[in-house]
């Protein structure tokens, strides 16, 4: 296949206008974890994807001034823990910049994934993956990685924890 890319510069909107045009995508909220020799890290995103079911693929977009960044990189692994909407505390707690890696982690219940990535108790899903390929992109680094495993909640579903507007958001059935 061939594709044709635009040879000549795009206009480009402001930061801050693009902000606010993905205000208005509702994502889910996922905790994004590693483990390895710089220890576990993790952080609050919004930006995760699935890519491709063979192989199972997966794309996490990762602030490079995130202090999980150089982590996930050295590490090679990441779970993706998404959350259900009665987490909203532990997903701030992974967002805010205040709290140690210890902190962050304190006061939930997690186990080692196949990966060696920590997976949280009680989340909607852990994917536990293995990196294969990153993209720089403006900010961000595009992580592309296989799944090797998924837990599932056994509990009944509960809503997921969703972000939209700035804010926690709630489904219709919510």
């Amino acid at each position: 296949m061939t594709v044709l890319l635009e040879t000549r510069p795009a206009p480009v909107v402001s930061a801050a206008t693009f902000r606010d045009g993905m205000a208005a995508l509702a994502s889910a909220i996922s905790i994004v974890t590693t483990d390895g020799e710089g220890g576990a890290h993790g952080f609050t995103a919004s930006a995760v994807c699935s890519v491709s079911d063979t192989p199972a693929t997966v794309l996490v977009c990762i602030n490079r001034t995130a202090s999980a960044h150089a982590h996930i990189m050295r590490h090679g692994v990441l779970a993706i823990n998404v959350l259900h909407a009665g987490q909203a505390g532990l997903s701030d707690r992974f967002a805010s910049r205040e709290h140690t890696m210890a902190e962050r982690f304190a006061g939930a219940t997690w186990r080692r994934g196949r990966s060696g990535a920590p997976l949280l108790d009680g989340a909607l899903a852990n994917l536990d993956c293995r990196i294969s390929d990153i993209r720089d992109v403006g900010t961000h680094t595009v992580v592309f990685a296989h799944v090797i495993d998924i837990a599932l909640s056994a509990a009944a579903q509960p809503a997921p924890l969703l972000w939209f507007n700035r804010a926690y958001g709630r489904t219709a059935a919510q």
